[in-house]
């Protein structure tokens, strides 16, 4: 059928020939073990590991898609995913492979809830993916009967709750699909249907085409259905290894002992167990890691990339990453101990330098310089007795103009700076220097900040604006140029009858893309 692809944004393709590839374009032949693509992971090293997926993978993965999902040319498929995460594999090829069309998002579009609801309708679009956390808050931007367009939602990145399903259930009638699957498996492993009678957690359901799922123990002995076990999957989607690294593929890629022909198994480091769904099928339920990887707002991270990073830096003679969890979520903290005895560490210089090293979802929200680290009895370290994270208020200085004392209420509603009962004070103020992500905000907490500025301006208030201006003085400067917003028209402007919800008021994860 005619392919077609809406194009949101101008894209110059004049100087590209449109002329089909043939053998003498190539430098060898191409068959389906060739590496499709490099698609890089955080390694525990500090370096990071480039998964090699080969063609034959690709292929099976968006076979799988389009037979499992029944995809075909009047489909219409939103393409939001950034292509350094692999979910945007099955949005890129899937339907213009069928003659579809492809709907592609505006940069920075998929952290934006408004935005997609708004581009879901006009556009009419009938499938799309999201992480769990998204879709909570993707979720709080429409109401009954909205994005009537969608026939089903592919959920994948992180596990996915009963109570997230129930909320979209009540507000739209597509599918949700709970989709699982590692970098290194191709995309998704395993998939199913959202049960209609919900647990805490929905199972993340059974192998894709031309795949086999394996809970083993630490034998490579199958476990008994409902006991917890490493998942290990096998089949055409194992990626060809990780690019130039032959002993860490050895780590992850092992002989498959349940295949005659001399297959490989692929280990994914995640604890699992075989249950069954009502209808009498086998599922698989995700419990968690068995590793010192962590899955933080759908990125899989390995902590030691974080801690090499703060490790090259002069300053800094001993590091430690971890994730804490409180009221607004799970956070990257690192600890750190100064080179020099005695010495003190610019935290500032530091979180710097790291952001350069690392992608924004790896930088630690949270820097905290110790004397020295605690140890058990042992002699090791004991994460236990870490501090908890101190997240920096600035020397306060009042909000003045309308739009600063509106910016200044916005970050201290969203971060849960309520008013005290008894005293009826604000537990914390926020002033102008105040650095939205340095009082603990992260990427998710930032669309509802934007979001809730744009519902009182009444215009669209970009994500991007908060990452490049995160102080209240700056945001409120770049709001007003943004939005072209006076303080005079701000100040007769009324607050209208319904703001999105804060995230403060509810308990979810969290994704950084």
């Amino acid at each position: 059928g005619e392919r077609s692809v809406l194009l949101l944004d101008t894209l110059d393709v004049s100087a590209y020939s449109d002329a089909p590839l043939t053998d003498a374009d190539r430098v060898a032949p191409l068959r389906p073990a060739n590496a499709a693509y490099v698609i890089y992971t955080s390694g525990s090293t500090g370096r990071p590991k480039g998964v090699a997926v080969a063609h034959r993978s690709v292929v099976n993965q968006i076979g799988w898609v389009a037979g499992e999902y029944s995809v075909d040319a009047s489909d219409v498929v939103l393409w939001k995913t950034p292509t350094t995460f692999d979910v945007s594999v099955w949005e890129l090829f899937t339907v213009t492979g069928l003659g579809g069309r492809l709907v592609i998002a505006a940069p920075d579009g998929h952290r934006d809830p408004a935005y997609l609801v708004r581009v879901i309708e006009e556009q009419s679009v009938t499938l799309t993916s999201f992480v769990p956390s998204m879709l909570s808050v993707f979720v709080g931007e429409f109401g009954v009967g909205a994005c009537s367009s969608l026939r089903a939602v592919f959920v994948a990145g992180e596990a996915l709750s009963g109570q997230t399903v129930s909320q979209f259930r009540a507000r739209n009638g597509a599918e949700i699909h709970n989709l699982y699957g590692p970098t290194e498996f191709t995309v998704h492993a395993v998939a199913g249907p959202a049960p209609e009678v919900l647990d805490a957690f929905v199972p993340i359901g059974a192998p894709v085409y031309n795949s086999r799922a394996y809970v083993l123990d630490a034998r490579l002995q199958p476990v008994p259905d409902g006991a917890a076990g490493e998942l290990y999957m096998a089949g055409v989607q194992v990626a060809r290894g990780y690019f130039g690294r032959p002993d860490l593929s050895a780590e992850r890629f092992v002989a498959d002992p349940f295949d005659p022909a001399g297959g490989r198994l692929y280990r994914t480091g995640d604890l699992v167990r075989w249950a069954t769904d009502a209808s009498g099928a086998g599922v698989i339920e995700y419990l968690g890691r068995t590793d010192f990887q962590v899955k933080l707002r759908g990125q899989r991270i390995e902590l030691g990339e974080i801690e090499a990073a703060l490790l090259a830096q002069e300053q800094v003679g001993q590091a430690v990453v971890l994730v804490r969890a409180d009221d607004l979520g799970d956070r990257l903290v690192a600890y750190v101990v100064p080179s020099a005895p005695g010495t003190d560490i610019d935290v500032d210089a530091l979180r710097a330098a790291v952001k350069s090293l690392l992608p924004t979802y790896m930088v630690p929200e949270s820097v905290m310089a110790l004397d020295a680290f605690p140890l058990n009895v042992s002699g090791k370290l004991d994460r236990k007795a870490l501090p908890e994270p101190v997240f920096a208020v600035a020397v306060f200085r009042a909000p003045t103009t309308p739009i600063e004392q509106l910016v200044a209420g916005v970050f201290a509603e969203v971060l849960g700076f309520g008013a005290n009962e008894a005293t009826g004070e604000e537990s914390r103020r926020v002033g102008l220097d105040d650095d939205f992500f340095a009082l603990g905000g992260n990427s998710l907490l930032a669309t509802q900040v934007t979001s809730r500025l744009g519902a009182m301006l009444d215009a669209a208030v970009p994500v991007r604006v908060l990452f490049e201006a995160p102080t209240v003085e700056r945001l409120a400067v770049a709001v007003e140029s943004h939005t072209g917003t006076t303080r005079v028209a701000l100040e007769a402007r009324p607050r209208p009858e319904r703001v999105p919800l804060s995230l403060a008021q509810q308990r979810m994860w969290f994704l950084n893309r």
